[in-house]
């Protein structure tokens, strides 16, 4: 039976990037010099455990039914901007240039890892793009093999049911990702977006 310690290495291990090596630092210093801060996470990890949930309308994590923003007023509900993930997303309000709503997709199309339209529960994304008053879908999937391929089966399905598609511009590095990118460049390639061109 593994000792508490290495549960708590092995826990660890589950945040991207973490090696065995870091892991048993991070445990070792959260031990022996920040007993206090580990509480704390440990607290503030139960809590997000337990309250936060995925909005119904934009698939980030939210403490009601439904995000602030959602709920706003003052977004174009006729724009909706498909992203990877949450953090894609803040990246994106971050440039202050898009004023649309959202739609975070939790992942991309990665046949290597499992990962598939079934996995992505795309029919949610199409059910809240089909509403009768979004008008444009912006795909902002990042730049990387499968984002690219996640925006292209994106932007075949929602052109079949009619919507206009187009993805942000190349202002972005290939290979790049939304959340490790300056806001500037984020926001040129919102403005300069272009339509998504059929296959």
């Amino acid at each position: 039976m593994p000792s508490l310690l290495d549960e708590l290495i092995e826990a660890l291990r589950c945040l991207p990037g973490v090696g065995p090596r870091s892991a048993q630092r991070m445990a070792y210093y959260l031990m022996q010099r920040e007993r206090a801060g580990a509480s704390r996470l440990a607290r503030a990890l139960v809590r997000a455990l337990e309250g936060l949930h995925h909005c119904e309308r934009c698939n980030t994590f939210t403490e009601g039914g439904v995000c602030e923003r959602c709920a706003s007023g003052r977004r174009d509900a006729t724009q909706l901007c498909v992203v990877e993930t949450p953090a894609d997303l803040n990246m994106m309000e971050q440039t202050h240039a898009y004023n649309g709503l959202y739609y975070a997709i939790m992942g991309r199309i990665s046949p290597l890892e499992g990962v598939g339209p079934r996995e992505l529960n795309l029919e949610r994304l199409l059910a809240r793009a089909c509403d009768g008053v979004v008008s444009e879908v912006i795909l902002a999937t990042n730049f990387t093999n499968e984002g690219e391929a996640t925006a292209h089966y994106l932007g075949e399905l929602l052109r079949l049911r009619g919507l206009k598609v187009s993805r942000i511009a190349r202002g972005l590095p290939v290979g790049g990702e939304l959340e490790h990118t300056d806001i500037g460049t984020i926001a040129q390639a919102l403005i300069e977006r272009r339509p998504l061109e059929g296959a």
